[in-house]
């Protein structure tokens, strides 16, 4: 009851009490008072207004509360239920064991960075990376940065960053995510831009127009992995711009953004051109992602001719936009796995994610429903869907994988009642990420392969009344 501020606990006896006590063991002194101290100015407005006090006890436990919500990570992993397998949004590729394993143990000592331990004399971090790559692409040299739109940058610097022409086709100007466009990188690197042909329509011609410019620095392809324009089209391929670019004595540079080592096809999936295939038509410089359809860390390869690799490790930014131990050691696990492309989709997450079949992902939502259904309670029905993922990250952009998940509808309630179910599912221990669409809050399952996990996160959960 309130008896006015003298009811109000003191900082040392809520320090005593056996919550505080809990709280300072594990916190800290320093971080528990200066809690507890703003919890007590908050009693103090509630005796003003003649309020209900807490005791010392009631006031250490909120002061526990509060700390163990503060000491949370940030970064929460998440159920990424949203159909969309690479999800900028959600961090894009799950790591296979090998490269966590890899990551943590270069986080646990002192590594080899940059330590030739043959000479005993400095080393060069991407040696660790550097034969293992061209083995896979076929490329004569290769380096790293940190992610592919630095990748692009760093090779347009130092190519044609005294603005030396950089020769393009509109229909490869694309935008990538967050607004980030092709000209505004060029722009930045200090090229110049030279567009040829029209969106939809690109000729040889084009681009032998535009060489007769004696400031041209390098042909720019650009593999349009986030849009497909079809109907009345025309591209140039990678052989026919290779001998161009050899005839003009310019390097071809081909960005394929998400990139890939392997034919998809294998497993089911369109085709996308590889690197080894861009290497081979005779692309002077191949650049791609590491963290999209390769599955592994953020990274931005950059694989092709050795004295253009040389020029590009002798440019300052490099260092900028290098990448540390943790990374390099996850790149490296990631890519051993592709000498056994037998095995690939068994150990790559990304690939076992993309090649699930529906039948497999429909029984796991069978099997998920009762327990979904008494976990939500009445107030929700829940139904198996038929659903379509995307492969994400600007990969196949118009192409689905046929996948299974439920959708949930209120028994009854405002239109308010999805959102309100939306939040309270980010609100979880674990936050479950769908999507709502006509009217449902949908959960695809493919990216779901620890369904107990996912029950035991539901049911320890009060979702609340529609």
């Amino acid at each position: 009851m309130n008896a006015g501020f003298r009811a109000i606990p003191s900082v040392d006896a809520v320090l005593r009490s056996c919550s505080g006590q809990t709280a300072t063991a594990r916190f800290g002194h320093a971080q528990t008072t200066g809690r507890i101290r703003a919890l007590i100015n908050v009693e103090r407005e509630t005796a003003r207004s003649a309020g209900m006090l807490r005791d010392a006890e009631g006031l250490g436990a909120l002061a526990l509360a509060a700390l163990e919500a503060q000491s949370g990570h940030a970064l929460r992993p998440v159920f990424n239920l949203t159909g969309t397998v690479l999800h900028t949004n959600l961090g894009r590729a799950v790591l296979a064991d090998t490269a966590i394993d890899a990551a943590m143990d270069a986080m646990r000592d002192a590594v080899a960075l940059e330590f030739d331990l043959d000479t005993g004399k400095r080393g060069e971090r991407d040696d660790h990376l550097r034969a293992l790559i061209c083995e896979l692409t076929g490329a004569e040299d290769a380096t790293i940065v940190n992610n592919n739109a630095a990748a692009v940058l760093l090779v347009l610097n130092t190519l044609a960053g005294d603005g030396g022409g950089a020769v393009v086709s509109r229909g490869e100007l694309i935008e990538i995510g967050g607004a980030f466009r092709m000209p505004d990188i060029m722009r930045q690197a200090g090229a110049r831009l030279i567009e040829v042909g029209t969106t939809n329509r690109t000729h040889e011609k084009d681009y032998k127009a535009a060489l007769d410019d004696e400031a041209v620095a390098l042909i720019l392809k650009v593999h349009t992995s986030n849009y497909r324009i079809e109907g009345f089209t025309k591209e140039v391929g990678g052989q026919v711009l290779s001998v161009l670019a050899r005839n003009s004595d310019v390097p071809l540079v081909n960005d394929l953004g998400s990139g890939t080592l392997v034919d998809l096809a294998r497993w089911g999936l369109r085709r996308e051109p590889t690197v080894r295939e861009a290497v081979a038509e005779g692309a002077d410089l191949v650049t791609f992602s590491g963290d999209k359809l390769l599955g592994g860390p953020q990274a931005g390869f950059i694989v092709g001719r050795k004295d253009l690799i040389e020029r590009i490790n002798r440019n300052p930014m490099k260092r900028a936009l290098r990448v540390d131990k943790m990374r390099l050691a996850a790149l490296e696990a990631t890519l051993k796995l592709y000498r056994d492309p037998d095995r690939l989709a068994e150990r790559l997450p990304t690939l076992r994610l993309l090649a699930r079949q529906r039948d497999e992902i429909s029984d796991m939502a069978i099997a998920l429903l009762p327990h979904v259904e008494a976990a939500l309670g009445e107030a929700w029905h829940v139904a198996i869907v038929d659903c379509e993922s995307q492969i994400g990250s600007g990969a196949l952009p118009l192409d689905t994988l046929p996948s299974a998940g439920f959708a949930i509808r209120a028994a009854s309630g405002s239109g308010q009642a999805l959102e309100r179910l939306a939040a309270a599912l980010r609100g979880l221990a674990k936050p479950v990420i769908g999507r709502i669409a006509e009217g449902a809050i949908v959960l695809d399952l493919r990216c779901l392969e620890d369904g107990e996990s996912f029950v035991r996160n539901l049911q320890g959960a009060h979702i609340g009344l529609a």
